[in-house]
């Protein structure tokens, strides 16, 4: 079995460095897959109210046999269980699909709940209080958030008493998103990279795939080591269990410092369309 390094939050919480993603994951497979990613080796899975996953990892890893400790479990409330008074009973509903009594990290999955939505920084601010008291209570031993960029994190950061410790942000070659990395990752907010691997655009890139023939790998493994060499965790989903495997062994080659250069600077290629201040544009 592939070994996967950790990296350690600003609290001190060890978090593994590649997490399975469960977002729209095949219809009535869910918890068939996942439980293929624990026998293969994946330890963190990551999901949200929003995705209809949770009770899939309930099941798979229940089914395992394997200590809930040894686990790490992340969720996220949706854009209409923001504010203060909604994000106990949103937790708690969480807390029973995931058939667990506490989560090891939970995130605000968008920072407004439409890109029109005028009063978000008191929004944001009352939702973070509601996340710093569970965190506080022991509920859940991280939180932080997902897609906010630097002017959304700025306001919470002014109003907290808790920092934020992950941002998950879209991050594939084509779309690095360099500024909301690089501040992320001065204020020791770990980023996470959501849609890693990007479109179909991504991997038929020919230098993703001229980089994928050089290192004697997929070309999806160049996209998830481009996060990994970057310091963020990826978060790639797979149902076939060669993806499986092949999703994880990112520790066994590296990619030169010109070539990741040739990625960051790649021109954009597989955004996803959304983007927490705009509309989202149908591509």
């Amino acid at each position: 079995m592939i070994h996967i390094p950790c990296y350690t939050l600003q609290n001190g919480v060890e978090m593994p460095a590649v997490a399975f993603g469960t977002y729209k994951l095949e219809d009535g497979r869910g918890a068939e897959v996942i439980r293929a990613a624990i026998e293969n080796g994946y330890r963190y899975f990551d999901t949200a109210s929003f995705y209809g996953t949770e009770r899939d990892i309930a099941e798979a890893v229940g089914q395992s046999r394997i200590s809930r400790n040894e686990f790490f479990i992340a969720t996220k409330l949706w854009k209409n269980e923001m504010g203060y008074e909604n994000v106990r009973a949103a937790f708690e509903q969480s807390l029973q699909n995931l058939g667990t009594d506490y989560l090891d990290l939970y995130l605000i999955h968008w920072p407004k709940p439409s890109p029109d939505y005028k009063d978000w920084k008191k929004l944001d601010a009352d939702t973070w209080k509601a996340m710093e008291e569970l965190y506080e209570e022991g509920k859940v031993r991280a939180i932080g958030l997902s897609n906010f960029l630097p002017h959304h994190i700025e306001n919470l950061l002014d109003n907290c008493r808790i920092r934020p410790m992950v941002n998950q942000l879209e991050f594939h070659p084509g779309y690095s998103q360099e500024a909301a990395v690089r501040y992320c990752q001065d204020r020791n907010i770990l980023v996470q990279a959501w849609s890693p691997i990007g479109r179909k655009r991504v991997l038929d890139e020919p230098l993703v795939k001229n980089l994928a023939d050089k290192y004697g790998v997929s070309p999806a493994q160049i996209c998830l080591k481009f996060a990994v060499h970057r310091g963020i965790v990826p978060l790639p989903k797979a149902s076939s269990v060669s993806r499986l495997r092949e999703n994880l062994d990112l520790f066994s080659f590296d990619i030169d410092e010109e070539d990741i250069w040739r990625l960051m600077t790649m021109p954009q290629a597989g955004w996803s369309g959304e983007h927490p201040d705009r509309e989202r544009v149908r591509l």
